[in-house]
């Protein structure tokens, strides 16, 4: 009996709850997340006695069960389906409004995500579908509903044209429907952040005016050719991460070979002295002794002969003629184990050593661990000193094998951790204790890194201090930082973000505290399929994680297009899907097919691709003056080459093509834009190609989130980003024997045609390894015809012509 007080208590709530949702749906307003649980929280408290009695479920009668069971899960279920019924009937109710805000009537999808009126509501959507249009109806949708007053609204973009475009766009559509937006704002982030700093410290700062344009890394640079001539251990230092450091890879027996060796027909590393080596770590050891001036012999007969039934002559890894003494460079990690795939590998060190003990030679070692991991070379150069070997270091000794890591590159490297440490506000501590537990970062070698970086960490700060400004990472922290602590509240209601897909954590923390008070709104849109700006701070896990930074939310989709035809969405798609951490999504399209959707051009040289090029555009051309290709809608046809790099500009043709509008952009400013046509050059192999093998340095990781581990993630996407800009068709060009495993993908898929414009026959992918194509070599000694794949030397299948 002592529990009835607190079941009537928990009944009168309920019936009071369910009045709620009932005036909800006459009033067709949505029942938002924070609603309900202020709804939950005003459930009466329940008494010991009663909470005594629902620890054993079976002492409840069947009512107090139910009440129990409502408290629990019935509140949720009870508001989706009133929400259900509200998103239903203003669906219907605000059709006329929905046909006319934007200049094509919305989508369901579209309609729904403006509807939705919850406190966080993130927008997935694919390439063209309208997600600007649900920015500029939430908004108008807002104001005319009167849930949120226009001055109490908020849209945020990632650059300067796309706020500009977002303000004139919804204060046109807005001013068309007869909806007032006085008072309605349009910002970039950097912009916004600076007013909320101004108002919370009473001085808007200053964005150092060298951070566009690629004058931060310009900036780099020069504070870099500063230290190196300030200070001579500085100099050593970034000489030796750029020229020894820089290429390796953090595991013994990881990387990828960029050279074969036609002598022994095996794959392997190239020096800066011109031989090819087994792996890395002897590269290493290597191009350290050549940058010291060492004589030394790669793999030389040992002088004694030692073979026997289990082993062949003994070729130790280096030897050393002016002081006789030889050199083993094991692959050992920091537990003295080598790679899980190198059978037999202890036995063989084992037996090595007892060469040596019993013919009395002098043998150095050093392993993979010792030299990445702890103690860098200066053990090595010890040794060969105390031997009578002299080191004469010469960081600007010409090199006639590879190439080194150029300063720049570096100075882009230390630019893209000094936005990811400042984003992720980390501090000297947390770098280290990251490093501590970080098993996959060799720690000698992020040592050498760290210290330089925090050399150049203060140099960039002074420069910042003397320019009396600060730079976007510090800005984005500070004016979050404001905001937390309550020192200023902007006083928006509702917050529509843009581009959500290229959020760094300090936007996500900024954005967060923009609405981390009740019955605020967020409403993000952003396709993680076209996340491609990593480098620059972009963290897709803000997206892909929305919850755990904002909370419960709901997550729609946009997946009708109304830009790309439905072939090249499922090659787009097909394509970029592959990868499981993104969302899954079915694109569908409401344009018409349009001749080859996406189609292959091959040529037979690099120096072809410009003419290839030249002959689509001209086949684009006539098409216009004979009236079978019509003029798009900006009225003429739009041509976009989209290259990976800007160098790609060299294969623009210099001729004009009547009826065509022909522009060349990088992929990456491709983004947001459209075209008739896209013609992708240069989709070839290699560092500089389409994937790009620049491979992101390990120590990376310490300043990140958790990469994406599936191969060529960020390039997948990139390349999705390209061929989804296109309205009618898209062109792919490659060089015959250098396609890239992007192509080879497409044509084992089955989602490409060979272009009647190809000077060479399609090519098969390569059945071993599938990130290459076949093609034809010819055997040096009997110039016979042999298939081989074209991702050589990483692969080395081949078959008969």
């Amino acid at each position: 009996m002592a529990a009835a007080p607190s079941l009537q208590a928990l009944q009168a709530w309920r019936a009071w709850v369910e009045s709620l949702a009932a005036d909800a749906i006459r009033a067709s307003h949505w029942i938002s997340r924070d609603a309900r649980l202020d709804w939950l929280r005003s459930a009466p408290a329940l008494s010991p006695e009663f909470r005594e009695l629902a620890g054993v479920k079976s002492l409840l009668g069947d009512e107090a069960r139910a009440q129990l069971l409502f408290l629990r899960d019935g509140l949720r279920s009870l508001v989706a389906a009133a929400n259900h019924r509200v998103l239903q009937s203003e669906l219907a109710a605000q059709r006329p409004f929905l046909d006319r805000i934007e200049s094509r009537p919305l989508t369901d999808e579209q309609a729904s995500a403006v509807v939705t009126f919850d406190n966080r509501v993130q927008v997935v959507a694919a390439a063209g579908s309208g997600k600007t249009s649900v920015m500029v109806a939430r908004a108008a949708y807002s104001i005319l509903r009167g849930l949120v007053p226009a001055d109490r609204i908020l849209l945020l973009a990632f650059n300067k044209d796309a706020a500009t475009e977002l303000q004139e766009r919804v204060t046109h559509r807005l001013a068309a429907a007869g909806i007032a937006s006085e008072g309605l704002a349009a910002a970039t982030f950097h912009s916004f952040g600076l007013s909320v700093i101004g108002k919370a410290t009473g001085r808007k700062p200053r964005l150092a005016p060298w951070l566009d344009g690629g004058g931060d890394v310009e900036m780099v640079g020069r504070i870099v050719d500063d230290l190196r001539d300030r200070s001579s251990y500085f100099r050593f230092r970034w000489d030796l991460y750029r020229l020894l450091f820089a290429r390796m890879a953090d595991e013994p027996g990881h990387g990828e070979p960029d050279s074969y060796d036609y002598s022994t027909k095996e794959t392997g590393y190239r020096t800066y002295n011109g031989e090819i080596v087994k792996s890395q770590g002897e590269r290493m050891i290597a191009d350290f002794l050549f940058l010291n001036g060492v004589r030394y012999e790669y793999e030389k007969p040992y002088v004694y002969e030692v073979a026997d039934a289990e082993h062949s002559q003994y070729r130790p890894d280096f030897f050393y003629p002016d002081i006789d003494v030889w050199h083993e460079h094991w692959a050992l990690d920091r537990h003295g184990r080598p790679p899980a795939e190198f059978t037999g590998y202890a036995e063989g060190i084992e037996w090595k050593k007892s060469v040596h003990r019993s013919h009395g030679t002098t043998l150095i070692e050093t392993t993979w661990a010792t030299i990445l991991d702890q103690t860098g070379f200066q053990p090595l150069a010890d040794e060969l000193k105390a031997r009578g070997l002299p080191l004469d270091w010469n960081p600007d000794r010409p090199t006639p094998g590879a190439e080194p890591v150029k300063h720049e590159d570096l100075a882009r490297l230390m630019r893209s951790f000094l936005t990811h440490v400042k984003s992720n506000s980390l501090t000297r501590d947390d770098l280290e204790q990251r490093l501590k537990s970080n098993q996959k970062v060799s720690h000698y070698r992020a040592q050498l890194f760290l210290g330089l970086f925090w050399e150049v960490y203060e140099q960039w700060q002074a420069r910042l201090a003397a320019d009396d400004s600060i730079d976007f990472e510090d800005m984005l922290v500070l004016a979050a930082g404001h905001l937390e602590a309550g020192r200023v509240d902007m006083g928006y209601e509702l917050v529509l973000v843009d581009e959500f897909q290229d959020a760094s954590r300090a936007r996500a923390r900024l954005t967060k505290a923009l609405v981390d008070r009740p019955h605020r709104y967020l409403l993000a849109v952003g396709d993680d399929w076209q996340s491609i700006n990593r480098f620059a701070g972009a963290d897709l896990s803000v997206m892909t994680s929305f919850e755990e930074w904002f909370g419960e939310a709901q997550t729609l989709r946009l997946q009708t297009t109304f830009r790309s035809p439905q072939s090249i969405c499922d090659t787009a798609s097909g394509f970029v899907s592959k990868n499981p951490r993104q969302f899954a999504k079915h694109v569908r399209s409401v344009q018409s097919d349009y001749g080859p959707p996406v189609s292959l051009v091959r040529v037979a040289r690099a120096e072809a691709v410009r003419g290839a090029v030249a002959a689509v555009l001209d086949e684009i051309s006539q098409g216009v003056r004979a009236g079978r290709v019509p003029p798009g809608p900006s009225g003429v046809v739009r041509v976009d080459i989209l290259g990976r790099y800007r160098f790609d500009r060299d294969v623009m043709p210099l001729l004009s093509y009547p009826g065509l509008d022909v522009s060349f952009r990088t992929v990456h400013a491709s983004k947001g834009l459209e075209a008739d046509y896209v013609i992708l050059p240069n989709v070839s192999a290699g560092t500089y190609g389409f994937p790009s093998e620049v491979v992101d340095d390990p120590v990376l990781s310490l300043a990140m989130t958790d990469a994406d581990s599936y191969p060529h993630a960020e390039e997948r996407r990139l390349f999705y980003v390209a061929v989804t800009r296109a309205r009618r068709a898209v062109t792919i060009i490659g060089i015959q024997g250098k396609e890239s495993s992007f192509i080879a993908e497409l044509i084992a898929d089955h989602r490409v045609e060979l272009s009647h414009l190809s000077a060479v026959e399609m090519a098969e992918a390569c059945p071993a390894c599938g990130n290459g194509v076949l093609v034809v070599r010819r055997h040096r000694a009997s110039g016979r015809q042999f298939l081989a794949c074209n991702a050589f030397p990483r692969c080395t299948y081949t078959r008969n012509r």
